[in-house]
């Protein structure tokens, strides 16, 4: 199940697994709570007569991720911001 050929392994393994579980489901939670949060954001710049992107600010998000995260940063992001608002 786990691939691993020791017992010993396979306890590591497992353990190991189940913390990747418990951050992705908390990395979930903090993508669902950002959505939220930009929702909020849009809803108010469209309310005052703007746009619904701010390409300025998206090209920024995108540099931070690229710059702590190399080129999947950049994917990463680009992930984010269609999740957060949507396509463009």
């Amino acid at each position: 199940m786990t691939g691993a050929r020791t017992p010993e392994a396979a306890d590591v393994i497992t353990g190991a697994r189940e913390r990747i579980d418990a951050l992705d489901d908390r990395i979930i939670g903090l993508i669902q709570e950002r959505m939220a949060v930009s929702a909020v954001v849009q809803e108010a710049r469209i309310a005052s007569g703007g746009r619904r992107v701010n390409l300025s600010r998206e090209m920024e998000i995108i540099g931070h991720y690229s710059e702590a995260l190399g080129k999947p940063g950049t994917a990463l992001a680009m992930t984010l911001l269609e999740l957060c608002r949507g396509r463009i």
